[in-house]
């Protein structure tokens, strides 16, 4: 099968990824929750300094922080939630839930993801098939409820959870080993989460990037994704804000 889509994870920050996406055909790019221009300039100006989109998930200042000055170098259109419009750089393209924005031949479904903030949005790539969820999903783990209840964020976690298994789930940190940590202690018996938690840290000890990470992987080891209900969910997040 001929890929459509390349991604890659630019560490930025202490823990934060943005991700660099290109449609394969046309050469489009996008960067998602750009919050340091450094390293993102390195990288797009070393992939030949096109850069078309620019995704928000939504308003907290990780991921939207170099947002304005990336536009003003490369020209690109800042997409991000309606909902949120206030609290964001101004957006080009305010999107909602069911939206779909092109890049290149590729397109990307809104799906509105709130929990972790009000007005939180995830992006959804078919042609990955991928998922930019910002800080709603992380792997073995979820966003803390600052502005939504477990009701919203369970929710948000059911669509996730109804796209299809092999979709790379592109969160926002890196945050997998602790989440690993807190995910065994809830989950002991599970045979899958102990090979991800084994796998987790040997990337962590080589440097490497846990993520992205099939949608099938956490469907086996994420306790937030097997949660039978949005009040086990609320139980679980608020254990694990005091784990």
């Amino acid at each position: 099968m001929t890929q459509k889509l390349a991604i890659k994870p630019i560490p930025i920050l202490s823990d934060n990824y943005a991700w660099f996406v290109h449609d394969v055909a046309t050469g489009a790019a996008a960067m998602v929750d750009p919050a340091q221009e450094a390293p993102l300039i390195h990288a797009i100006d070393a992939a030949g300094g096109r850069l078309d989109l620019i995704f928000l998930t939504h308003h907290h200042t990780d991921h939207i922080a170099a947002a304005d000055a990336l536009r003003q170098r490369y020209g690109a259109k800042i997409v991000g939630p309606a909902a949120e419009a206030a609290r964001l750089p101004r957006l080009d393209v305010a999107v909602r839930d069911g939206d779909v924005v092109a890049l290149g031949h590729t397109r990307a479904e809104v799906l509105a993801t709130p929990g972790h903030t009000a007005g939180e949005v995830s992006y959804y790539f078919p042609d990955g098939p991928a998922l930019f969820c910002g800080d709603t999903l992380f792997s073995m783990g979820c966003g803390r409820l600052f502005e939504g209840t477990p009701a919203e964020m369970y929710a948000s976690l059911a669509r996730i959870r109804a796209l299809p298994d092999d979709t790379l789930i592109c969160c926002g940190h890196e945050y997998t080993q602790s989440n690993a940590r807190f995910a065994l202690h809830v989950d002991p018996d599970n045979a899958a989460l102990k090979v991800r938690a084994a796998q987790v840290a040997d990337l962590r000890r080589r440097g490497l990037p846990t993520l992205p990470v099939p949608l099938s992987v956490e469907r086996q080891t994420n306790p937030f994704l097997r949660a039978a209900d949005a009040t086990a969910l609320g139980l679980l997040r608020k254990e694990k804000d005091s784990f």
